[in-house]
Order: C-alpha cells, then sequence, then structure tokens
C-alpha cells in the first residue's frame, strides 16, 4: 500500500513538472490514472526543417512541443490522443538517421532519434500504450489519418501543371494529398473533417474537382481563393 502510495506521489510530482514546463497558459496534464511513462528530445521534421522537440509519453496522450532557447521552458504544446496516432517505419535516408513516421488525424510528421536503439524504444512504447489502452474497449483506434506532405525540396515544379517554382511561383501544399503545387493550382479551398470542421484549407485542383466523389471524413465547399498578385 505504501509503495502505492509512493509512486502516485511520484508521478504526480513529474507530470506537474511536465506541465510547468509549459509554462501557465498550457493545457493541463494531471488527471486521475494518468502516468507519466517515457519522455526524450527528438527531430521533428517540420514543413522546411528538421527541429529538436521535448517529446513525452503518457499512458494515455502523446504530448510534444518548442524548447525556447532560453531556460528550460517550452511552448506550443500539441497533445494527442493515443487512440489517433498511427506509427510508421521510415528507411534511413542520406541526411536522416533513424526516423520514422507519426500520422495523427489532424497532422502526419516525421521524427528521428540519435540512436536506433532509442528509436525502437519510442515505437515499442507507444505501441504498447496503444494496445493497454484499447485492451478494455473503452476506446478505438482512429480510422482516419492525415497524409504526409511531400518535402520542399523533393519537387522544383508543381505536382499538377509541371512549371517551375521561382520566387514568384510558390510552394503550397495541399492538405488533402499533400502534393506540392503553385497558386493557380490550388486556388480552391474545402472543408475537411479530420483537419477542420469550421475553416475551410487549401487543396490542388484535381482534389477539387473530385467532389462528385466525396471520401468520408471531408466535406466540399465552393470557396475560392482570390488570386496573389
Amino acid at each position: 500500500m505504501m509503495d502505492l502510495l509512493v509512486f502516485e506521489k511520484e508521478n504526480s510530482e513529474q507530470i506537474k513538472g511536465v506541465e510547468n514546463l509549459f509554462g501557465p497558459f498550457s493545457q493541463p496534464l494531471f488527471k486521475p490514472g494518468r502516468f507519466l511513462l517515457g519522455q526524450g528530445r527528438l527531430m521533428k521534421k517540420g514543413r522546411t526543417r528538421w527541429q529538436v522537440k521535448s517529446f513525452f509519453l503518457f499512458n494515455d496522450v502523446f504530448v510534444y512541443g518548442s524548447i525556447l532557447p532560453v531556460g528550460n521552458w517550452h511552448k506550443k504544446q500539441k497533445i494527442i490522443a493515443l487512440e489517433n496516432i498511427q506509427v510508421e517505419d521510415v528507411e534511413d535516408s542520406v541526411a536522416i538517421k533513424n526516423q520514422w513516421l507519426i500520422r495523427t488525424p489532424c497532422k502526419s510528421f516525421f521524427v528521428a532519434a540519435s540512436s536506433i536503439k532509442e528509436k525502437k524504444a519510442w515505437i515499442e512504447h507507444i505501441k504498447d500504450c496503444q494496445s493497454n489502452l484499447l485492451l478494455d474497449g473503452s476506446r478505438q483506434s482512429g480510422s482516419s489519418f492525415a497524409i504526409t506532405w511531400i518535402p520542399d525540396e523533393a519537387a522544383m515544379k508543381c505536382m499538377r501543371c509541371f512549371k517551375n517554382f521561382t520566387l514568384i511561383k510558390r510552394r503550397h501544399h495541399c492538405r488533402k494529398c499533400g502534393f506540392l503545387v503553385c497558386n493557380p493550382c490550388s486556388k480552391y479551398q474545402v472543408l475537411l473533417d479530420n483537419i477542420s470542421t469550421q475553416k475551410c484549407v487549401r487543396v490542388c485542383s484535381k482534389c477539387y474537382a473530385q467532389s462528385s466523389t466525396l471520401p468520408p471524413g471531408g466535406k466540399y465547399t465552393f470557396s475560392r481563393r482570390s488570386p496573389k498578385i
């Protein structure tokens, strides 16, 4: 009994410590039955570059955030329910080793560890937590996950009209297929429920034209962007 009380006290202090890292304006993390199982720093692929982020694995949620250069403060707290995560192994590239893909309904992104051992540990622990969470049947695994964006450096031409990107003809990502497209090829907006039920997002001309074959979880609108000059 005493061992259990000591564990609960230590766990509570650890979770409060994570809360304090994100400051007073972050979402609270402490709740009965929640345990902090692991934490560490990983490289996360943003739209244009890799950045170091802090990640925290709980028995029911996955939390990460940016690290401020001064002190030990964190910002941009993100909390993802574990049942809404899909983990996929990824082969090493020339530039990045020990990476894998994390898919969620709203966003999918690549992360990379400092070693293959650390990578395997993260993946195994995430999957173990998911299995335990779904075992009692109170939660169901997500069925719709966000696509992975094509990296900016992977395409020199629009993937729809095949015209070269320039300083004026800039790259944009279609939120439905993840392709890199130019502004004329991505003038339309739609509602995609897995991203937002209220705010329209940019899509390419092909995805917009497929409105007659509406996918599950997507709602198309006839909102058109004004071309930028």
